[in-house]
């Protein structure tokens, strides 16, 4: 027996790291002030805190963004450290930002350290996430923000829709998991390999069971990107679940998911590029077309922004469907613009169900925008951008999107995203039309009483970043796709 003998341990990035780490620190610092703040102070504390978390969560991808030219792996390749996951990460961290700043006016007394410490817990979750670098990180990090995401569903106890989307949720994420789980088992038996680059590298790319198990890690991560056919928990979750909750995770999960997705197929299966190709394109009609018909017949203003996600997911699909370059740049331009107007959207939606002290239909909207002209006339540029109107990025977004698909030579994708937008601009409008188009006497028994409502500098704020980013996106083009350009460089090179 040798005394004293030497341990080899892997060295660690700590920089990678720090992102995830800075967001798990404001995450423990909330739940002590849940414990040691006074109740008086508690709720001021918290959204500092978080918000805090998320703002240096972003600036240290940035930094590592700025010293990653190429791309490491990390930790006996289980984590990537790249410009992919970095660019990610602050995108992930703006729309912690813009969750914490909608939440600051909640009215919430129960649970408001927890409710903090599960965002950002979240948030790192999903920082983790987007630097996977094989299968069993890729899982631990989607159990990770999930966990945090279905208690914070379900976090309004004394609502019975709540606790129904975070069961319903808790359910069908559970499903989600299990398949992205399945998949990772079976590709694993099929190559004997973990590391997304030496599946790649790995024998065995024409078993059956190899194929299968890419099949499921798709389907499993189409579950939280709300891609159809996985959406169905999309609208009852984002319907019942807190708004501000509903903010973060159709802007922040979408990002995480579909990146992973991007970063999966094309560095794990590029082999079998003509098999995922194909399928990813099929989820892109499918979400394209149910979000938008589902869509057409909704009258609760939560669920048709739900299935407004879904067909958005189909926008992003065709460019993760090109497999190519401008494929990829596409996808993280397009979730900037997107990511804004959503948060920016179900932030309004909150302005008014705290007016109204319930939920929000085309109805209750009637009126509205002359009543209070910064949120109609932010709604309104909010859905403008999802429909790709000229002066947003949501436009900017689409074109990317089609020419990655031009490239790729799937014009009958072009086709059927055409056709789908043509569509989407008569729900879209309906928000409109209701706001502006509507005699507010139809709803005056809604009035607030006492008048109007108490000033929320924070949802204010909110807002009108999400309306910068959704139109700044439009003229500030050319940085953002060079950005994107560098992110993808590693995959794509």
């Amino acid at each position: 027996m040798i005394i004293g003998a030497s341990i080899e341990t892997p060295s660690v990035d700590w920089l990678a790291l720090s992102p995830a780490l800075a967001l798990l620190a404001a995450a423990a610092v909330c739940l002590l002030g849940a414990v040691l703040v006074p109740a008086a102070g508690r709720r001021a504390f918290s959204a500092t805190i978080a918000g805090a978390g998320f703002l240096v969560a972003g600036g240290l991808a940035a930094v590592v963004f700025d010293r990653s030219p190429e791309q490491t792996l990390l930790i006996a390749e289980s984590m990537a450290r790249d410009r992919l996951a970095a660019l990610t990460q602050i995108l992930i961290a703006g729309f912690g930002v813009l969750a914490v700043l909608v939440s600051w006016g909640d009215r919430r007394r129960d649970h408001v350290g927890e409710y903090y410490a599960l965002l950002a817990a979240a948030g790192g979750g999903m920082v983790f996430f987007v630097s996977a670098g094989n299968l069993l990180t890729m899982f631990l990090g989607l159990e990770w923000f999930s966990i945090a995401l279905y208690i914070l569903v379900a976090l309004d106890t004394h609502r019975k829709e709540s606790l129904e989307a975070g069961l319903k949720y808790l359910i069908v994420g559970s499903f989600g998991s299990a398949f992205l789980l399945f998949g990772c088992a079976l590709t694993y038996g099929a190559t004997g390999e973990l590391g997304f680059n030496a599946i790649r590298d790995a024998t065995g790319a024409d078993d059956p069971l190899f194929v299968a198990g890419m099949a499921m890690i798709i389907a499993g991560l189409a579950f939280k990107a709300s891609a159809a056919p996985f959406h169905m928990w999309t609208p009852d979750v984002y319907e019942g679940a807190p708004t501000p909750v509903t903010a973060f995770m159709s802007a922040a999960t979408k990002a995480a998911a579909l990146v992973v997705t991007l970063r999966i197929l094309v560095v794990a299966f590029p082999e079998q590029a003509e098999i995922w190709t194909v399928a990813i394109a099929v989820l892109a009609v499918a979400s394209l077309v149910v979000g938008n018909l589902a869509a057409l017949a909704q009258t609760n203003v939560k669920r048709l922004l739900a299935y407004s996600s879904v067909s958005q997911a189909g926008f992003m699909l065709i460019a993760i469907a090109a497999n190519n370059d401008l494929g990829g740049k596409a996808l993280l331009y397009y979730l900037i613009p997107y990511g804004a107007a959503s948060a920016g959207a179900f932030a309004v939606v909150v302005a008014r169900e705290r007016e109204l002290g319930r939920q929000v239909t085309l109805s209750t909207l009637e009126g509205w925008g002359w009543e209070r002209p910064f949120y109609g006339a932010a709604m309104w540029v909010f859905m403008l951008g999802f429909a790709g109107f000229p002066l947003t990025g949501g436009m900017i977004g689409k074109f990317y999107v089609f020419s990655a698909a031009y490239e790729a030579g799937w014009w009958w994708l072009i086709v059927i995203g055409v056709i789908a937008t043509a569509v989407s601009v008569y729900y879209y409008l309906a928000v409109v039309r209701a706001m502006y188009m509507r005699p507010s006497s139809a709803r005056a028994d809604l009035v607030v009483a006492g008048g109007s409502p108490p000033a929320d500098p924070g949802l204010d704020i909110a807002v009108g970043t999400a309306i910068a980013v959704t139109i700044g996106s439009f003229f500030f083009v050319q940085p953002l796709i060079e950005l994107a350009g560098k992110a993808v460089l590693s995959l794509f090179a």
